[in-house]
């Protein structure tokens, strides 16, 4: 009886583990007070460092346990190490920032590893119930730490647009899962995809509005045109950690459970699903593209460009294959790298008066701050696809999988806006080296960002060198989820 309830719970380590260490944290918190916030937040970087030893330890063999809501294969631990990791650099990168902006309250870190339990927990779903209680476990801490600087205007309306709409979504997200409920009898992944593929269910209008409004919930959380409508505004008006955090961790698992929730149940609708997918990334390609070149808010304009770079992503799910997965996988990865290290530089973008934001505060910082303006021009130069960088291989993935899909109007629009998205990113670049040197920043970072910095901008400049772990790791992921 044992080893059965112990077979049950062992895939869901990581998740039962996250859960345990919040409570222990906020008890620590709560004894010790405020003035444990460091400890907690490293204490918190530990705890998602042991997830990761649980998530290792965990079958990788595409078990579903729980009742059905839980599947564990080699796609959930890519996907979960990829949000264990950007969770990590989250916190790290938040630590100096909490403490110069009077924020320093333990509930700060412990919010954190509570979203990402229910991120991981979304990665995992394999029935909507399951689907909808991750996406909300992840929403809810999410909405809190938006607004968390509260002597903020800015914090403060962030925090509840970002919720506003949320809700908004999750309704939306509930009544297409109902809608699938009710016309196809199961909410459960496996049994949705037996019942489509042997004929049992009808395939009628119902249950297609069913998919629309699902895919529309879970386009909101990855900020896909045409739900994109709170991003810019809660990226600005967030704590800058908290945007860094917004900008890579939950978007890796909202594009998780997108594939998830697309091509688990649903395979034998993809004619159905695909055209909303390539509505939805094209939208997004050309709204990033566009809307960020009359930015000058450095957060703003990254909220765009976060946009554009779900487009992209979107490209690789919309085809529908093993390789579309695997270009996504590689993607997202590569976009976690690039995001984390410009948040990171972003951060040390202050003065003794506090955080600046305008794009124009960076100019001369390649003589002010040589490395740091190396370092951003490198970010820049692989955010716009310039090769031999990194993000020139995200992108070549996914359109090549496009193309091999057949769907080549979709890669050329991509290629297009990519070409048209490059101006921002490379003017950037050019107020750096080129333009007056403006006010130099205070000290510019820490260790902590400095290692941050060399790492992603390492990863950045040498992926092409000894890319095979992380393209053999993405197609075992796409083969284990396409089983």
């Amino acid at each position: 009886m044992s080893s059965n309830w112990m077979s049950e719970i062992a895939p869901a380590g990581a998740e039962i583990f996250l859960a345990c260490a919040a409570m222990a944290l906020l008890m620590l918190g709560v004894f010790r007070g405020n003035q444990s916030t460091r400890l907690i937040s490293w204490l918190s970087v530990a705890a998602l460092a042991i997830a990761y030893v649980f998530l290792l330890s965990a079958p990788d063999n595409g078990s579903v346990v729980l009742a059905g809501m839980f599947r564990t294969d080699m796609f959930a631990h890519f996907m979960k190490g990829l949000i264990l990791m950007g969770s990590g650099l989250a916190i790290v990168m938040s630590l100096n920032y909490i403490r110069d902006h009077g924020m320093e309250r333990f509930e700060y870190p412990i919010l954190i590893v509570l979203a990402t339990m229910g991120m991981l927990m979304m990665v995992s779903a394999n029935d909507l119930l399951s689907l909808y209680v991750g996406l909300e476990m992840q929403s809810l801490p999410l909405y809190v730490i938006a607004a968390f600087k509260r002597d903020s205007l800015r914090s403060s309306e962030a925090g509840l647009k970002y919720f506003v709409l949320g809700a908004l979504s999750s309704g939306m997200l509930l009544y297409g899962c109902s809608m699938i409920y009710g016309f196809a009898g199961t909410t459960n992944f496996d049994a949705l995809a037996e019942a489509l593929s042997s004929g049992r269910i009808e395939v009628g209008i119902g249950l297609i509005i069913g998919i629309v409004f699902l895919t529309a919930g879970l386009a909101f959380k990855v900020s896909a045109v045409p739900f994109h409508m709170w991003t810019p505004d809660v990226y600005e008006g967030s704590p800058t950690p908290v945007t860094a955090f917004f900008a890579v961790a939950p978007k890796i698992a909202a594009m998780a459970l997108f594939m998830r929730a697309l091509l688990g149940p649903f395979p034998e609708l993809a004619q159905e699903w695909q055209q909303i997918i390539v509505f939805v990334s094209i939208a997004s390609m050309v709204l990033g593209a566009f809307a960020a070149i009359g930015q000058t808010n450095i957060k703003r304009l990254m909220a765009y460009s976060s946009i554009g770079h779900v487009g992209y992503a979107l490209v690789g799910l919309a085809a529908g294959t093993e390789e579309g997965v695997r270009g996504v996988l590689i993607y997202m990865a590569i976009y976690l790298a690039m995001t984390a290290g410009t948040f990171a530089v972003i951060l040390c973008m202050r003065r003794k008066e506090g955080m600046v934001e305008d794009i124009g505060e960076l100019a001369g910082l390649s003589r002010s701050h040589p490395a740091l303006g190396v370092v951003m021009a490198l970010f820049m130069f692989s955010l716009a696809g310039v090769p031999p960088l990194a993000g020139f291989f995200g992108k070549l993935y996914v359109f090549m999988a496009a193309i091999n899909a057949g769907l080549y109007l979709l890669a050329v629009i991509g290629v297009v806006a990519s070409v048209v998205g490059a101006f921002y990113y490379l003017r950037i670049v050019k107020i750096m080296f080129f333009d007056e040197p403006a006010e130099p920043f205070a000290k510019p970072f820490g260790p902590a960002m400095g290692v941050i910095m060399t790492g992603t901008g390492l990863f950045t400049l040498l992926f092409f060198v000894f890319p095979s772990p992380l393209t053999e790791g993405a197609r075992v992921a796409a083969a284990a989820l396409l089983q």
